[in-house]
């Protein structure tokens, strides 16, 4: 990892602020005891995003009988770290997506990163449950590092990131450093480091890019990251079927799970997606792709089990 890079990265106006209301909730989190009211004293100081915590909570994706209407029941409702991981993603989302970058097709960037943080938050109700927000957080936002490298780096990193698209080759850390001394994953755990997020979510995030992250929770982390990934590129685009049917096996089995499990998912990945898009106002076009790929990895895998 080149420090200095990374460092110069972090000073430059490529990477998203962090506002004070974020800075203040996350302060009063680092205290193992905390308190709820310590909570909504540090997150009633800014009006805007008391509105954007309610309208989260009231959203479809939660599902409350009850209008939410108070921030106090809005917290006890989701719970401090899911409040954590919904407030964060969507501060970033929104400065991430004001970004033009020339290089990089952002809706396409957020239709991968959607469906991988819905893959991923499944697999971890299966395998990691303790970290299943941590794990989706991570998923949403493991990739940011693009659009700041294509950013502070265009020249040296303009030919790398144009190949993130439908149909584009994919590429490995080690050509991300060959170019441009850094990788993806480095920058985007650097940004969520100084963003405050937990250490186990940078760390996987540095991870996700290995095909040998080693053992432990972070470890388990980055291999969901890096299997929910692989099926979300999948599911953005057409692919071969043999390719198909192959990066769907292996990756499900490289985060530690049986295929069946992202055969159960697959019927509901499409609506997962686009209520999770409309959580965090995310303007994706609405793709038919998801339901066709869903379709043919269900009748495939169906068959390969149905003939074992």
């Amino acid at each position: 990892m080149n420090s200095t890079v990374l460092e110069a990265i972090k000073k430059s106006a490529a990477v998203p602020s962090v506002p004070q209301v974020v800075t203040r909730f996350l302060e009063v989190m680092q205290d193992p005891n905390f308190a709820y009211e310590n909570l909504v004293k540090a997150l009633s100081a800014d009006a805007g995003t008391v509105s954007e915590i309610l309208r989260l909570v009231n959203s479809a994706l939660f599902g409350v009988r009850n209008k939410i209407v108070s921030l106090r029941q809005a917290l006890t409702l989701l719970g401090p770290k899911r409040t954590r991981s919904l407030l964060l993603g969507r501060f970033l989302v929104d400065r991430m997506s004001s970004k033009q970058v020339d290089s990089i097709d952002m809706s396409y960037f957020w239709r991968r990163s959607l469906a991988s943080s819905v893959i991923a938050s499944r697999f971890a109700e299966k395998v990691l449950p303790k970290y299943r927000d941590e794990t989706f957080i991570s998923a949403l936002l493991a990739d940011i590092g693009l659009p700041i490298l294509a950013d502070a780096l265009p020249n040296a990193y303009g030919k790398i990131c144009k190949r993130y698209c439908p149909q584009g080759k994919p590429f490995t850390a080690e050509e991300e450093i060959e170019v441009a001394e850094v990788a993806h994953g480095q920058v985007s755990a650097m940004i969520l480091k100084y963003w405050s997020l937990p250490e186990i979510v940078a760390n996987a995030v540095n991870l996700h890019q290995s095909m040998n992250p080693g053992t432990g929770d972070a470890e388990s982390v980055a291999r969901i990251l890096n299997a929910s990934d692989s099926i979300a590129r999948m599911l953005c685009e057409v692919p071969d079927q043999e390719e198909l049917i192959r990066v769907c096996t292996d990756a499900t089995a490289f985060a530690g799970l049986n295929i069946d499990t992202l055969v159960d998912l697959l019927p509901s990945i499409e609506s997962d997606i686009e209520e999770l898009a409309e959580v965090l106002r995310i303007d994706v076009v609405p793709s038919s792709v998801y339901a066709i790929i869903a379709k043919t990895i269900q009748e495939k895998l169906t068959v390969g089990a149905e003939s074992a």
